[in-house]
């Protein structure tokens, strides 16, 4: 257990920042799949911007790994051109 009061500061702080953190991942996770399973082109074009502002965020706060951030969006760059409607 911790002994400072900086230290018991510092694990409230840190569970709260974790599970902001596992929200705003998963919720990214989710719009990522949406992004994916969408049919039309039109669909897919509106969502492409919302979900790489979501991953520069996480990359930002360095939730993810800036690289994986570039990744994903590439990919999903490429899906989103792929579709033919």
């Amino acid at each position: 257990m911790a002994n400072h009061k900086s230290a018991i500061k510092r694990i409230r702080s840190n569970n709260a920042k974790r599970l902001q953190n596992r929200y705003y991942a998963k919720t990214t996770r989710n719009a990522i799949k949406k992004l994916r399973g969408s049919e039309t082109k039109k669909e897919a074009a509106a969502l492409l911007p919302k979900v790489v502002a979501m991953l520069d965020k996480l990359a930002k706060e360095s939730v993810i790994h800036k690289n994986k951030a570039a990744n994903l969006k590439s990919k999903l760059t490429k899906k989103v051109n792929a579709i033919a409607k």
